[in-house]
Order: C-alpha cells, then sequence, then structure tokens
C-alpha cells in the first residue's frame, strides 16, 4: 500500500511535467515507508502485550493454582488443600490428573531451565 502511494505520487508528478519529481523516490522509501513500517511494528506488538497475560490465570483458577505450584509458591500441602476447595467433591481421579499435569509441567520446565 505505502510502496504503491510512492510510486504513485513520483510517476504523477512525472506526468505533470514537475522537475524535481525524482525526489519522491527518496523521500519516500528512505523516510516514509521506513517509518510506516516501525508505526506498523510498534502497534503490533503493543496490542500483542496488552491482552492475553491477565486474563489467562483469572479465567481458570485450577491453572493459576498449578501455576502457583509449580513455581514453587505454595507447598504440596497447601496445593491439594486448595485444590479440594476448587474442586469440591471432586473425584480422587480428578485430583491425581491435576497433580499428574503439575508434575509434568515441572518437569518440562526443569528440562528448558537446564537448556
Amino acid at each position: 500500500m505505502t510502496t504503491t502511494l510512492i510510486l504513485l505520487v513520483a510517476f504523477g508528478l512525472l506526468a505533470l511535467d514537475v522537475a524535481w519529481f525524482w525526489v519522491a523516490f527518496p523521500v519516500g522509501f528512505a523516510g516514509v515507508l521506513p517509518a510506516v513500517m516501525g508505526l506498523v511494528r510498534y502497534y503490533e506488538r503493543s496490542a500483542a502485550t496488552d491482552e492475553p497475560a491477565a486474563t489467562d490465570e483469572r479465567d481458570d483458577p485450577v491453572e493459576a493454582l498449578k501455576d502457583r505450584y509449580a513455581r514453587g509458591e505454595i507447598d504440596d500441602a497447601e496445593f491439594e488443600r486448595r485444590l479440594e476447595e476448587l474442586l469440591g467433591s471432586a473425584s480422587p481421579a480428578t485430583v491425581e490428573e491435576a497433580r499428574s499435569t503439575t508434575a509434568e509441567r515441572e518437569s518440562a520446565r526443569e528440562r528448558t531451565s537446564k537448556n
């Protein structure tokens, strides 16, 4: 889009028989185009960092609890107590699934931190 606009201006000036039409090329491609690309990248980065981080943990309290346990913020007993509170009268199989998923995440994080 920007390239098309630069070419349109430059060749429009050429068609109008403007002697300095050639100035549109270096100004457009060395000034305007990089500025537009920089603004687009800035906008994309700021839009990407604004949204997902804060909402993910609030959506699923069990996932937030698993993350806190994996980071070592709470111990085994606290994790089990809070998990049972969250799951209510859940079956022991559900509690065991949550523990195994947390253990898998923790071992994966340890492997990646060693590399």
